[in-house]
């Protein structure tokens, strides 16, 4: 068994960001749990020609900016190299391949177990696994008898194995652009959604986006139950949309359920389709917290501002509007962790 001051399950951009903040906070032993071979979380996984939609200059941790030129707009790779370089700089103990199966707090103290059985304890634990590790597919009539293709956007890595064939891509987030757009020039591609696509452009008055955002205090106002009623728009410069008009990529209100061959669309018509991409985000899910006493009947945590309101030493970090629009971004995980980390009881020495 391992003893830490603290533990931090994932090692994604949340755990990443968490670890070097906790010694300032009393936990000099940080120990950070991550499933996967390496740390980065789900960003080595995301599709090849993925690029953010903030500038590197908005895109950093605590303690280290995001290198190379500040007003560009990183790509996957470059993200996954940031992370690999942030966490060898790291002031604590990352165990890769280590798969939490559950965490219980007992006696005071957290006790993680991995599936392969071992055990790890802590007084204090911030769960830090997010949600983009698990995709969300909609239940869509008829998938079962569908011939063709159906993946998740979390799959999709390129566009050449679609090359020649006729693919819908569901969804009207940054990711369902970026990837219809991409498909266009290889396939016949059809957007559905189930409204209307809502664009804000990249730099109004000449300023990023972001710039406005934290010049305006948006980024980091406690109004989440306000943003997350706010209908998802797409940040662009005039690429994608460009790229879709001069590709062909047309936008069809979301078909109504599979065939055999394709689709059945709103209107009534039928087409046989090639395949599906489903860019219709993720749910975060913490099943290794069932039985703790953290999570609601529906499996969501009982939280405020991503501090436990149910079970004490146990925070959160990285869900979407924790306490505020960016607590989900690389720019916005720090200072949320940072405020979980000052309401977290660290071990008297």
């Amino acid at each position: 068994m391992e003893h830490a001051d603290l533990i931090v399950i994932g090692a994604g951009q949340s755990g990443l960001a968490t670890a070097p903040l906790a010694p300032r906070h009393g936990f000099a032993r940080v120990l950070v749990l991550e499933s996967a071979e390496e740390p980065g979380g789900a960003w080595p996984r995301y599709y090849d020609s993925l690029t953010l939609f903030s500038p590197a200059r908005y895109s950093s941790l605590p303690g280290m900016r995001f290198f190379g030129d500040p007003d560009r707009y990183p790509r996957r790779d470059e993200v996954v190299d940031y992370l690999r370089a942030y966490a060898e700089s790291l002031p604590a103990s990352i165990r890769t391949s280590t798969t939490v199966a559950s965490a219980i707090r007992q006696d005071s103290v957290w006790r993680v177990r991995s599936e392969d059985g071992r055990e790890f304890t802590a007084p204090a634990v911030i769960a830090a696994t997010g949600d983009y590790g698990t995709p969300f597919s909609p239940d869509i009539q008829g998938h079962p008898g569908f011939g063709g293709r159906v993946l998740h956007a979390a799959d999709h890595r390129s566009p050449g194995a679609f090359a020649g064939q006729r693919v819908i891509v569901v969804g009207g987030g940054n990711s369902a652009i970026q990837i219809a757009a991409e498909l266009g020039p290889v396939a016949d591609t059809t957007l559905a959604t189930r409204r209307p696509v809502g664009w804000t452009p990249q730099k109004p008055l000449g300023r990023d986006l972001h710039w406005w955002l934290k010049y305006s205090r948006v980024d980091i106002a406690p109004i989440r139950r306000l943003l997350a009623k706010v209908p998802v728009s797409v940040i662009d410069d005039g690429h994608y949309r460009a790229a879709l008009d001069g590709h062909g990529v047309d936008r069809r209100d979301m078909f109504s359920r599979f065939t055999t061959g394709g689709v059945l669309w709103a209107d009534g018509s039928k087409e046989d389709v090639d395949a599906v991409v489903l860019a219709t985000g993720h749910r975060p899910v913490f099943g290794y917290l069932t039985g703790s006493g953290a999570l609601d009947a529906a499996g969501a945590p009982v939280h405020r501002g991503g501090l436990s309101t149910t079970v004490k030493g146990l925070g959160f970090v990285g869900m979407d509007f924790q306490r505020s629009f960016s607590s989900k971004t690389l720019r916005g995980v720090g200072r949320d962790a940072t405020w979980r980390l000052h309401r977290l009881p660290a071990p008297r020495r």
